[in-house]
């Protein structure tokens, strides 16, 4: 952004045509604001629910029993050496954590025009706050662990449990990129909502879901790798599991995340200034 004041003594703020970055600073001037959008996300999704915050626990408990039932009993699909229910828990639960928030941000600038359109705010923010809410249910989801390791008799290793964070906090570029991409198309065109149940579905079956990454032999696993979510699942899962980890797949998981990330930043960042036209 640059500055000018003219012969009356205004300062008149403009920004630069073209591609360009978010500006910090101005995102931390409106840090309440994604306080209070995230807040109130968390709020709707659970006021006047039976069980309220613990559908967070309940919905990968659910998926867990199905998904061992029908993958890891009748399909008999590796896991790594591990019980498939532990195995499949930690996908589900980072799964459901990256599919919820996208499909969320995909939406929040449509289902929040009144307030894109009224009043000036860092238009990033609304998806970053609901990429943000997320986190709670899947820290809570995750928190099941503590009773599972136990009960499945997990060797855990203190050591690679201090990284826990730091693949917690590697879904979140993850959902925040492409939900960038997908909240900006979906105020231009309103088929996106429809688009984006059909393409979670087949973006799970393309994940390390409900099977290893290591079930995808070379070189295909090298495209494979291109997949966001595989850093991130494989790394919750070498944290609390222990199951092997490949250096190679997680730079090239790293790397598309980052380019995707970035692309959603600036695509978003650009389609910025039309938002209150058209939506």
């Amino acid at each position: 952004m640059a500055a000018r004041t003219d012969d009356t003594g205004w300062t008149l703020n403009f920004r630069r045509a073209g591609l360009r970055g978010p500006e910090f600073g101005e995102l931390w001037r409106f840090r309440e604001l994604a306080y209070f959008l995230a807040l109130r996300d968390v709020k709707i999704r659970y006021k006047q629910a039976a069980f309220g915050i613990g559908w967070a626990v309940l919905q990968p408990l659910l998926a867990m029993a199905v998904f061992t039932v029908v993958f890891g009993r009748i399909a008999n699909v590796d896991s790594q050496g591990m019980r498939y229910e532990v195995f499949a828990y930690v996908g589900i639960t980072a799964w459901t954590y990256v599919s919820t928030s996208v499909t969320k941000q995909a939406a929040v600038l449509v289902e929040n025009s009144s307030l894109v359109t009224k009043i000036y705010f860092p238009r990033i923010l609304a998806p970053l706050a609901s990429a943000l809410s997320g986190l709670i249910d899947l820290v809570l989801a995750l928190s099941l662990m503590a009773l599972l390791v136990p009960i499945y008799d997990v060797d855990v290793v203190a050591i690679r449990l201090l990284t826990l964070p730091l693949w917690i906090a590697a879904l979140v570029p993850i959902s925040l990129g492409v939900g960038l991409w997908l909240s900006a198309l979906n105020v231009r065109f309103r088929d996106v909502n429809h688009a984006v149940p059909f393409l979670i579905q087949l973006w799970l079956f393309i994940s390390p879901v409900v099977y290893a990454s290591s079930a995808v032999d070379p070189p295909l696993s090298y495209l494979y790798a291109i997949n966001p979510t595989v850093a991130a699942i494989d790394g919750l899962r070498w944290a609390l599991l222990g199951t092997p980890l490949s250096g190679s797949l997680i730079l090239i998981s790293c790397v598309s995340t980052a380019t995707l990330l970035a692309g959603g930043v600036l695509y978003f960042q650009r389609s910025e200034r039309r938002f209150a036209d058209v939506i």
